[in-house]
């Protein structure tokens, strides 16, 4: 027995549905998606709000302890781009042998831009 050509037609346009559903669905992004990475970035200052341009910034990855460093501009900025979310990190900067305090960055926290202002002493 041969089916009918109208449920062979009802089956394709199901199908093609069922794919073109699959495919939108497959392309939205998910709010959870960290696959770019984290964003770390913020400002140095000093106790005034004033930048402390040539201070280093420290990043380590807690799991590895491997460091990497940035050396802010005029304006006292850094950013740390494509960070890995599922780790933790800890940052730091220093300038002329003074030192902020430590700030954590958790791997719990679900933010895709995390930004720190680092207050180093000089006096």
């Amino acid at each position: 027995m041969k089916p009918k050509p109208s449920l062979l037609v009802s089956l394709a346009a199901v199908c093609a549905l069922l794919l073109a559903f699959t495919a939108v669905a497959g392309a939205s992004p998910d709010k959870k998606d960290k696959s770019n990475g984290r964003l770390l970035f913020g400002k140095v200052l000093d106790p005034q709000d004033n930048p402390l341009p040539n201070a280093v910034v420290y990043v380590t990855n807690t799991r590895t302890r491997a460091v990497k460093t940035y050396i802010v501009g005029q304006d006292g900025t850094y950013r740390f781009p494509a960070l890995s979310p599922a780790l933790d990190y800890e940052v730091y900067a220093q300038l002329n042998g003074h030192k902020s305090d430590t700030k954590s960055v958790s791997q719990f926290d679900d933010r895709s831009e995390v930004y720190i202002v680092l207050k180093v002493d000089t006096r």
